[in-house]
């Protein structure tokens, strides 16, 4: 590439010392001490019961961090019925204007908008006409603003990962439980067509029991962390890259593998063990943007650019879970679930020219030896979910899966049923983050996985299959 052209996207040295400082938010930035989930003790027993909050006529919400994500959750709920987004608060104020003429153009009164700085998410907490705070900002301020939220007595919906440190985790679990406030973990894979195809042949027993999966991020992320023109998320994303070595976004992948294997639900996580490669593709990467001499090709970067964890969970299931941000490559979650009956994956399907991707085979029902693709599957087997709100979130982001996270979300909650997702699966889907850099920082070594239930996992309902 001509460095020339490229050199008018570097910082200036005030930007650089805002990223290290950005790269020292929260402890697990610069954690690698060894020490077991055990060390984190908490109260023995999970909760007495389910928690369900009563029904919400209209649910009316407070947003926060309305970058990227944040606009797109924005159009997506101006489009659900029974919501109302009152207030809009940002860093940026032309964010803020951005999401309030979404909101009018839509029809509804303009919300006020906070602009007064990182903190200004706690004036919009305190209003009395709010029932949500949600919250698309970076990692480190997803705790803050979830927090903040619940004990002003609002529930509480951030991006992923819900947490970036177990003591995190834990806070958010148990600020929760004492407020009797939902903290909801906003991950659409979940809610993925393919995912949750292969989630209702799981439910109808066609894969027979579970044994294992295979799940991951893999997604060549260079741009985006040298993206600084943009200066987004550049700053806070290459922050990360340059502090932590292990899987930084566990949950894109492991979150539909978590809800086929019933974890929290009647499973639960045991332990991990987690290594990762040497670091070279970010130094490569900035060395042909910016030149060899540049600051951004010299720095040392922490993040391993392939890492691999291996989970076992109570019940003897396995997964294998891959976080790969910094090399070239084409995206993929993987996606695989393999039982006694038979086998399902996603990706690879480079063929896909429409419907459904990915393969499957039945003893029995397949030829033998023989993949058969998941389209031809998709008749008997595409989730009820999918059938009813297919239309509906035709134009929404990630191939309309946001839009179905969105709906769901303010469906529960004027219901008041329980959420699809809950506090402890935020908890323990984001907590691998921080394990995982524990076991790499200890040549491997086995890392016990907290049970953010303390035991009620084993009497707590599955997951069902849902409807819109």
């Amino acid at each position: 590439m001509n460095r020339d052209r490229h050199e008018k996207r570097e910082l200036d040295r005030r930007d650089f010392l805002k990223l290290g400082a950005a790269a020292g938010v929260g402890a697990a930035l610069a954690s690698t001490q060894a020490f077991a989930a055990g060390s984190h003790p908490k109260p023995l027993g999970g909760p007495a019961k389910e928690f369900v909050a009563p029904p919400i006529e209209k649910v009316r919400i407070g947003y926060v961090g309305v970058g990227g994500m944040g606009t797109a959750h924005v159009r997506n709920l101006v489009r659900i019925p029974g919501c109302e987004i009152r207030a809009v608060c940002d860093i940026v104020p032309e964010r803020v204007e951005r999401a309030q003429k979404i909101v009018m153009d839509a029809g509804f009164p303009k919300p006020e908008g906070y602009t007064r700085g990182p903190y200004d998410f706690r004036r919009l907490c305190e209003r009395e006409d709010l029932d949500l705070v949600y919250t698309a900002t970076p990692w480190e301020w997803h705790v803050p603003v979830c927090v903040a939220a619940m004990e002003a007595g609002k529930h509480a919906a951030t991006e992923v990962p819900a947490a970036v440190t177990l003591d995190e985790a834990w806070q958010l679990v148990e600020t929760s439980e004492r407020t009797q406030r939902y903290c909801i973990m906003m991950e659409n894979c979940t809610y993925d067509r393919e995912e949750m195809m292969i989630f209702n042949m799981v439910r109808q027993g066609l894969l027979g029991e579970i044994l294992h999966g295979a799940a991951g991020y893999l997604h060549d992320l260079r741009h985006v962390k040298f993206n600084f023109a943009a200066r987004g998320e550049a700053i806070w994303r290459l922050a990360h890259s340059i502090r932590r070595n292990g899987n930084l976004y566990p949950t894109h992948g492991l979150g539909p593998i978590a809800q086929v294997m019933d974890i929290n639900r009647g499973d639960q996580f045991d332990y991990l063990v987690s290594m990762s490669t040497k670091a070279m593709g970010l130094s490569l990467y900035a060395a042909e943007v910016f030149g060899p001499e540049s600051k951004w090709a010299n720095i040392k970067y922490a993040l391993g650019d392939v890492n691999v964890t291996l989970i076992r969970t109570k019940k003897g299931r396995t997964i294998t879970l891959y976080h790969d941000t910094n090399l070239p490559r084409p995206y993929s979650r993987i996606h695989l679930v393999q039982g006694t009956k038979g086998i399902a994956r996603k990706w690879p399907d480079p063929r896909r020219t429409s419907g459904v991707m990915g393969f499957v085979y039945i003893e029995g029902r397949s030829p033998t030896h023989k993949w058969e693709t998941l389209e031809s599957y998709r008749a008997e087997y595409e989730h009820p979910l999918w059938k009813d709100l297919e239309e509906m979130s035709k134009g929404a982001g990630h191939g309309g899966m946001d839009y179905i996270e969105d709906y769901r979300l303010i469906k529960c909650l004027r219901e008041g049923v329980p959420l699809d997702m809950d506090v402890y699966d935020a908890a323990a889907w984001s907590a691998i983050s921080e394990l995982t850099e524990i076991s790499v920082a200890n040549r491997s070594r086995p890392v016990d996985i907290p049970d953010f239930t303390r035991g009620a996992w084993k009497k707590r309902p599955p997951l069902g299959i849902l409807r819109a």
